[in-house]
């Protein structure tokens, strides 16, 4: 037994001789580079590949099965003069044995120099949709008749096959690129210089990975550098794939950014359950420049429509500042604008959606609640829904243009002049001329072409909302807009003790927009608008004002000189601030009394009890023909034109007078019998902000007055005489020298 035993050991001792013996002989005495062509021919046959060796082949037997590959390349067998990827050298080695057991154990698997070119030509027609396909048979192509149709064969169901176990030492690749060329766009893309390395690959277990790689496209031009490191496990079985400790960081530059550069990191732990059909990643950091991010993110119905949920907290960061970093500057704005920003905020989404729920947004000291959502990526459709406590809306409009800027100067100067000869309370200075300078801006007011792909829907509501340096107090807007159509549904709120609201249309879809407009005011102090615009009111009082405008352009200047549509409007309680009327008044008087004032000027103010009109616009020009003021001891009436194109007016205004009112009236002032129901005619020519200061005796009315006047007194002659005359013949001569 014993020496059988022995002679079993000498045996298979023998065997595995004879075994290492036939790897010596198989790897030194056989050489398969002898066989390329027939190597090349399975491949056309079995894998459907055109396969191109110009290097050496090297390979070993036993205990390892190993290959190395130099200078080889693959193409279609639908077009083989054109390789879609070639490499310089490809070395691996698998045990021979676990082969038997459907276990790859290999050594270090390394790859140099990958060269990948995908190509999709001008049909739309890819190279990569072709690996794997046989040329067709022409014969088979023209043959005669059909084959008649069988029945199919009852097809067996076939256990599935068993995974097979992977178990590799490293994982190598250098120098790696591939390029995507799309012929119908013109796009391309590209990978290069890709450096891939990974630990033991084991089923189950944690794989160090590394990638380094430079990105590129062409439409826009773009460059990218990442590097990519984490921890990768693998649970095929399972059908569970994790990416642990991960963190993907790298430089960004090209045409979007106008050559600036954005610096970039995420990092978190991402999870693909296949088997329960969601995606996660946690612990999510992402940094951008000034920015920096914290969040969640959940992907659910993974087989259906993917279900997107999570979190995101923005940390407070200047979006002026990062807006120019990443090469999109903003016009300029108030300083401090955008400089504090944070946001917080759970996400909900689909792929063509995105909506950020229970928003809670601060803005430069603002702070907005609410939810933004983008109903559909590619019609933009962007739906709005916040709440904030305060906001001034002016410290984000742009500044105005060194154009825009002359014009205001170059009018002001000529209010300025106009306002210093007026001397409006004692009258006695010529009537100001009326202003030639334009008052608006030729700038563009509207981005047309964003505006007509808008699809907006937004409700908006403010505690205090700052517009055009108006304090509106219980704001509330609500806007949408599609197709090249925007409306304002309502702007309302309360203003400085009284109300406004407004609402209208505006038309984009052509060159030449046109615009809508309805707007009430109510009960609100007319000198506090004008003082919020940093102009001198000229007036004061509670307005209300109800106006229905059309307009047509794309700047203030065009709006302005196409303004048509009708308004009323009425001042109560109000005060026409340094303008005296009645010394002006009396001034007349005197001068038809043929006197000379004696007392001093009284008030260089005139209060009035309401001032009321209509206004019909033409092109930029509003007339008012029932202009009427209530003053005690004055009834006033006045016709004349608003041009709003220079801001200037043109009145005329007839004022009938009772006279000085005063316990010891100045006799120049007094109104006798003669002048009893005679009104008074001034002038008012200049700009629109002087006002009542900008009106004069009108001395060519005024001569009519005297006539009318002289007539006066010539009748009450007749009267006394005609006393004693037939009664019917003074009624018919009063009546003619009343004509």
């Amino acid at each position: 037994m014993k020496a059988f035993g022995k002679i079993l050991g000498l045996v298979l001792l023998g065997l595995l001789l004879i075994i290492v013996a036939l790897g010596f002989a198989l790897t030194h005495l056989f050489d398969p580079n002898d066989y390329k062509e027939e190597i090349r021919q399975i491949a056309r046959d079995k894998a459907h590949i055109e396969l191109t060796l110009n290097g050496d082949i090297g390979w070993s037997l036993f205990p390892w099965l190993g290959l190395e590959l130099h200078e080889a390349s693959v193409a279609t067998l639908t077009n083989p003069t054109q390789p879609f990827a070639d490499l310089q050298m490809l070395g691996l080695s698998v045990r021979v044995l676990p082969l038997l057991r459907r276990e790859v154990q290999m050594s270090d698997v390394r790859v140099e120099g990958l060269n990948l070119r995908l190509n999709r030509n001008k049909q739309g027609h890819g190279n990569w949709e072709d690996i794997g396909k046989n040329v067709p048979d022409p014969a088979e192509a023209t043959a005669s008749a059909p084959t008649p149709a069988q029945p199919p064969a009852e097809v067996k169901p076939e256990k599935p096959a068993q995974p097979i176990r992977l178990d590799i030492d490293s994982l190598t690749i250098n120098n790696a690129r591939v390029e995507y060329n799309d012929e119908q766009t013109g796009k391309q893309f590209s990978a290069e210089s890709i450096q891939l390395s990974a630990g033991a690959i084991h089923e189950g277990a944690s794989i160090p990975v590394k990638l380094t790689a430079f990105f590129g496209s062409n439409q826009p031009v773009m460059r990218l550098k990442t590097e990519l490191t984490g921890n990768l496990r693998i649970q095929r079985a399972l059908k569970r794939y994790q990416f642990e400790d991960m963190r993907i960081s790298g430089e960004a530059t090209g045409e979007p950014l106008q050559g600036k550069t954005v610096t970039f990191s995420t990092q978190g732990q991402l999870l693909v359950d296949q088997a329960a059909n969601i995606a996660e990643w946690t612990n999510l950091k992402l940094s951008a420049n000034q920015l920096r991010a914290l969040g969640e993110l959940k992907v659910n119905d993974l087989d259906k429509t993917p279900q997107l949920s999570g979190a995101l907290s923005i940390a407070q960061f200047d979006l002026a500042k990062f807006l120019d970093s990443v090469g999109n500057p903003l016009p300029p704005m108030a300083e401090g604008s955008l400089s504090k920003v944070e946001l917080v905020s759970r996400l909900k989404g689909t792929p063509t959606s995105l909506a950020l729920e229970d928003l809670n947004l601060k803005l430069d000291g603002s702070t907005f609640t609410g939810r933004v959502a983008v109903d559909d990526f590619a019609k933009q459709s962007l739906r709005v829904q916040l709440k904030g406590d305060t906001f001034n809306a002016d410290n984000y409009l742009p500044a105005k243009s060194e154009s825009a800027k002359g014009a205001s100067a170059a009018r002001q100067a000529e209010v300025q002049n106009s306002e210093a000869g007026a001397m409006a309370a004692g009258g006695t200075t010529p009537l100001p001329e009326a202003p030639t300078k334009g008052a608006w801006s030729t700038d563009k007011l509207l981005p047309l072409t964003r505006l007509r792909t808008l699809d907006v829907n937004a409700d908006l509501a403010f505690g205090q909302l700052t517009l055009s340096k108006l304090p509106i107090q219980n704001a509330v807007l609500k806007a949408s807009g599609i197709d090249g159509q925007l409306k304002l549904e309502t702007l309302s709120g309360g203003l400085y003790n009284g109300s406004f609201q407004a609402n209208g249309n505006l038309d984009v879809r052509q060159d030449i927009p046109v615009l809508a407009l309805q707007s009430r005011i109510k009960q609100v102090p007319v000198e506090r608008i004008l003082q919020a615009q940093g102009q001198t009111p000229p007036v004061k009082g509670q307005v209300t004002l109800d106006s229905n405008l059309t307009g047509r352009g794309n700047s203030q200047k065009a709006l302005i000189d196409s303004l048509n549509g009708t308004a009323s409007f009425v001042i109560n309680n109000g005060v026409l601030l340094n303008a005296n009327l009645e010394q002006q008044l009396c001034t007349g008087i005197a001068l038809l009394n043929r006197k000379t004032l004696s007392g001093e000027q009284r008030g260089k103010d005139t209060p009035f009890q309401e001032l009321k009109g209509n206004l019909t616009f033409r092109n930029g020009v509003a007339n008012n023909p029932d202009l009427k003021v209530r003053i005690p001891g004055l009834t006033v009436n006045g016709n004349g034109d608003v041009d709003l194109r220079v801001l200037g007016m043109d009145y005329r205004v007839g004022i009938i007078v009772e006279g000085d009112q005063r316990e010891v009236p100045d006799p120049a002032c007094e109104v006798g019998a003669n002048f009893q129901g005679i009104e008074i005619p001034l002038r008012c020519r200049g700009p629109l902000e002087l006002g009542a200061k900008a009106c004069r005796l009108d001395k060519d009315g005024l001569g009519q007055v005297a006539i009318k006047a002289a007539g006066n007194r010539l009748n009450e002659k007749l009267e006394e005489k005609l006393d004693k005359v037939n009664p019917q013949l003074k009624d018919a001569l009063k009546g003619l020298f009343k004509r």
